[in-house]
């Protein structure tokens, strides 16, 4: 049984369906972008480049400027900027230590597993306070049907 206190996070249909088509338009690269609501629940998704050093396949970086559009972005439709998605092409969707490395603490961070093209399993994750890992989010299942959820666990390497 889920537990109650969980974090949860709620995505739109059309924030849900975004995610998934990047994930499938950048495989066998990582795509990355923002999540972009209010109060949990994201309702827009806006990508962003995914321009890290030691290469796309598996890695993701959002770096400074990049961060500043997603927040002006975000300004411009009057919503927050949430958190933020990427994808793990040909793994599972769990954090690696790379995403743990890179985390900042109060958003929350989508992945969707995409194995051989086609977008599977989408999970959300938080920061605990001490950095030492995430706890996975509970993701509503309102208008997010198909989306992998369940009882919150702590994250492993991918």
């Amino acid at each position: 049984m889920p537990d109650r206190e969980a974090p949860r996070l709620r995505l739109e249909a059309e924030a849900l369906a975004a995610i998934r088509a990047h994930g499938r338009d950048a495989y066998p690269h990582e795509c990355c972008g923002a999540l972009l609501g209010r109060d949990g629940a994201v309702s827009a998704v806006h990508p962003l480049p995914n321009t890290t050093e030691e290469g796309p396949r598996r890695r993701f970086l959002v770096r400074p400027g990049d961060y500043r559009e997603a927040e002006r972005h975000a300004g411009a439709r009057g919503v927050d900027l949430l958190g933020f998605y990427h994808s793990h092409p040909d793994h599972p969707a769990r954090p690696s230590q790379y995403d743990l490395d890179h985390a900042w603490p109060s958003f929350s961070y989508v992945i969707v597993s995409v194995m051989n093209g086609e977008p599977g399993d989408v999970t959300s994750w938080r920061l605990r306070e001490d950095r030492s890992g995430f706890t996975e989010e509970l993701i509503g299942a309102g208008d997010a049907a198909g989306v992998a959820a369940g009882a919150p666990r702590t994250a492993g390497e991918r």
